[in-house]
């Protein structure tokens, strides 16, 4: 039987008014849509109407940059997504998470509830927060080094998946009759000792409908890409060539096989910002006028702290110094770190332009067209294996989703790219994954842990 052809995955990258830092001041922006559940219920029924696999939300547990520059302020992504669930049926929810400053028995069973709230739809971000200013916010003095938090994260994602597979999927008889609600011979204590975490378990949630919520990852460096490796099944990630990203997918791709995974259970996500116009003109008037909204001292002190520099090292008309630190001595977000640095080099690019390049998402690739502009520089990147489909960052919401949703992908649709209806009801469906087994279930060995008198 010949294999079915490949269907591209997009999922919609949602940041309150945009991805283009000065999204904010245009005259049809709401500035304070960050915190109106109205706003975001409306951009996810609207990439749901788009039959997009899923929305996602960043987040991190510190206020982040310049509040000067553009709107910081965000709600906390999980409890965003429970109000979200309740005004769509079948769009998934990814929402980001932090490994460095949480525990996992709390986000196990946050992560489970939302996909029980959503009937199936929840995804984590799995993120190692870097940087002194979160770490602050909980009590201690510096960041713990990169090697020590990825170490962190792959125990983390462990003791989740444990306690996700601490009750079996027929734990819950709810036998009125005999008066059994639960089988307590079905639900085990986890019993986890490790460097990072002791956990005894089990979990206070039964095992929710997609058993793991979807895991998704976003960090390229050498240490990110094993802990994709060796969990995520879906990959957000940021590259400016075609040549870098097909590096980047091959390697992933193959480490994944490495590890004794099959590769298409790894979606590889590019993110790409979509400046789209009725002409090729007209979207480069877009990016042109987002551009000029940017106020340089804000975004120049932002990129100073992403290179660990002084805004004084940075002077607007003048190339990057020759002497920045190496990646060796970045302790957060290095691939960013690199991604940056290699723009500015390889297109001789002055602060100022770099600035620009980086105001529209942040070291992610930009593309300014018509919608079959956009489409076919899509269908490139997934034609040339650098990509399983995109994130999407519209540059302004919600104007930029709802283009994207009526004129790009209609485009895709007839091309026999993307879906035109959902055939599955849960994230993983929607990504053509399938089901884990409860790696606890048919143990033989293992000893069952007796919690009757919780019944």
């Amino acid at each position: 039987m010949p294999t079915p052809p490949r269907k591209l995955h997009l999922n919609a990258f949602l940041m309150s008014t945009g991805h283009h830092e000065a999204s904010w001041r245009l005259p049809e922006s709401d500035p304070l849509a960050s915190t109106k559940i109205e706003h975001y219920q409306h951009l996810a029924r609207t990439a749901e109407r788009g039959k997009l696999d899923s929305i996602f939300f960043a987040d991190s547990p510190v206020l982040f940059g310049e509040v000067g520059r553009r709107p910081v302020g965000k709600l906390e992504p999980t409890v965003l997504l429970t109000a979200i669930a309740a005004a769509t049926q079948k769009i998934g929810l990814i929402a980001t998470a932090s490994t460095t400053y949480n525990e996992p028995f709390n986000l196990a069973r946050r992560f489970a509830s939302v996909d029980w709230v959503s009937g199936g739809r929840a995804g984590w971000n799995v993120v190692t927060t870097a940087g002194p200013d979160a770490a602050r916010n909980f009590g201690v003095d510096d960041q713990p080094a990169h090697a020590v938090r990825y170490e962190r994260a792959a125990e983390f994602l462990d003791v989740a998946q444990k306690l996700w597979d601490s009750w079996q999927d027929d734990a819950v008889p709810a036998d009125k009759a005999e008066g059994v609600w639960g089988d307590s011979t079905k639900i085990r204590a986890i019993e986890h000792e490790g460097k990072h975490f002791r956990v005894r378990g089990p979990l206070n949630v039964p095992r929710s409908p997609q058993g793991h919520p979807l895991i998704v990852q976003a960090g390229s460096s050498e240490s990110g890409k094993k802990l994709a490796a060796q969990y995520a099944e879906a990959v957000f990630t940021a590259h400016q060539t075609l040549a870098d990203a097909q590096a980047f997918y091959a390697d992933l791709k193959s480490r994944t096989v490495a590890v004794g995974r099959d590769p298409e259970g790894i979606k590889i996500l590019p993110g790409i910002v979509p400046m789209i116009g009725s002409t090729e003109a007209e979207a480069l008037k877009l990016e042109r006028e987002l551009d000029e909204l940017i106020k340089p001292e804000y975004a120049r002190e932002q990129l100073a702290k992403t290179l660990r520099l002084s805004p004084e090292d940075l002077p607007l008309d003048r190339q990057l110094p020759a002497d920045l630190p190496s990646e060796d001595e970045i302790e957060g977000a290095k691939s960013r770190y690199t991604l940056i640095v290699e723009l500015a080099r390889r297109e001789q690019l002055t602060v100022r332009q770099l600035i620009g390049r980086l105001g529209g998402g942040r070291g992610h690739r930009t593309f300014s067209g018509t919608p079959e502009q956009v489409a076919d520089a899509i269908q490139d990147w997934f034609d040339a294996g650098a990509a399983d489909g995109f994130n999407i960052m519209p540059p302004v919401l919600p104007s930029g989703l709802e283009v994207f949703v009526d004129q790009v992908v209609p485009i895709l649709q007839q091309r026999g790219l993307f879906r035109t209806e959902y055939t599955a009801s849960t994230l993983r469906g929607h990504y053509g994954l399938a089901r884990p087994d409860n790696r606890f279930a048919d143990s033989e060995a293992r000893e069952l842990t007796s919690i009757g008198s919780a019944f």
